[in-house]
């Protein structure tokens, strides 16, 4: 090969790389906090999964629950959201332009973690419960909690201490009884020697604990990137359950945790891929309908929507 061919050759080489990472298209992607639930997306982002589809993704996290993640997807300030579906259905029927198009995890995450002296959901009467915040997930679970037990809101008296830690220390102190925690806080108040009253993947409650939504007017005018982006995102989910410690040492960095925390970051991986992730992490139906029947007695759009959906659950395809 002369020098001139030579010249020539590396020049198509670093054109055809300089082309490919100029194909990339950028997706911003909410998240709602900063935690192991989010180990897929991490993991996806890491190891260049959704590169691989051409997404150059951008990872936010927008924090203070489901809500905030949700308004930044209408306001089109990220393109993508990772979300708990109740303010996903709550915003549609409101008129939101939001749609489901991934539902990751359907079992809810939560225990009800309450004193050792607390024994039944009859002795949680009259007794203080923490959550996050009203309307949020911990506060919706709380709710399909005492739905279960034909128990009321008004059974129990509704703290909101703002996160998970926030309400072991609550705990600790005595300023509430129980407390509806979620990974890692769960295993912190188990080793504690707290009660799990109730695990909701104990329960036969499809809920929609964490989705991927985006709006159908996003969808409309970016269907091949919407589902380049899927396509990344279920071989990070992929990734995780055949690749354990690496996907943990991934989220360690992530969320820059000590060794004293390793223990229970693992404990939630693995309950993620044992448990929770799904392989194929199609919309769910069922969790729609547990989330509509849920608010419908406050809500009548929601009433006939989940009217609807059942009829035509009853006709078939």
């Amino acid at each position: 090969m002369n020098r001139k061919t030579s010249v020539c050759a590396i020049t198509v080489f670093f054109l055809c790389i300089g082309w490919r990472a100029m194909a990339q298209d950028k997706v911003r992607m909410g998240l709602s906090s900063v935690s192991g639930l989010h180990t897929a997306v991490w993991v996806a982002e890491t190891k260049g999964l959704f590169r691989k589809h051409g997404i150059d993704p951008e990872v936010i996290v927008t924090g203070q629950g489901g809500t905030a993640g949700i308004s930044a997807l209408i306001a089109n300030d990220v393109q993508m959201v990772n979300s708990a579906g109740d303010v996903l259905v709550a915003a549609s029927l409101r008129g939101g332009d939001t749609v489901m198009v991934a539902s990751v995890v359907n079992k809810g995450l939560q225990r009800l973690i309450t004193k050792p002296d607390i024994m039944t959901p009859a002795e949680l009467k009259g007794k203080r419960v923490g959550v996050t915040r009203i309307g949020a997930v911990s506060h919706s679970v709380l709710l399909m909690m005492l739905q279960r037990w034909k128990m009321s809101v008004n059974d129990v008296q509704v703290l909101q201490l703002g996160s998970s830690p926030s309400m072991l220390a609550s705990l600790d102190k005595g300023g509430i009884e129980g407390a509806v925690v979620t990974i890692p806080s769960m295993f912190v108040a188990e080793d504690r020697g707290y009660r799990v009253l109730l695990d909701m993947a104990d329960t036969d409650i499809y809920y929609l604990h964490t989705m991927v939504a985006t709006t159908r007017q996003y969808i409309k005018n970016n269907r091949d990137k919407v589902v380049r982006f899927l396509k990344g995102y279920v071989e990070g989910i992929a990734f995780v359950k055949h690749n354990k410690q690496e996907s943990l040492d991934i989220v360690k960095k992530k969320l820059r945790i000590g060794p004293e925390q390793e223990k229970n970051l693992e404990r939630s991986i693995d309950l993620l891929i044992a448990k929770y992730y799904e392989s194929v992490p199609y919309p769910s139906l069922r969790g729609v309908e547990t989330v509509l029947g849920f608010i419908e007695k406050d809500n009548n759009g929601a009433r006939l929507h989940r009217k609807g959906q059942s009829e035509s659950q009853r006709r078939g395809p």
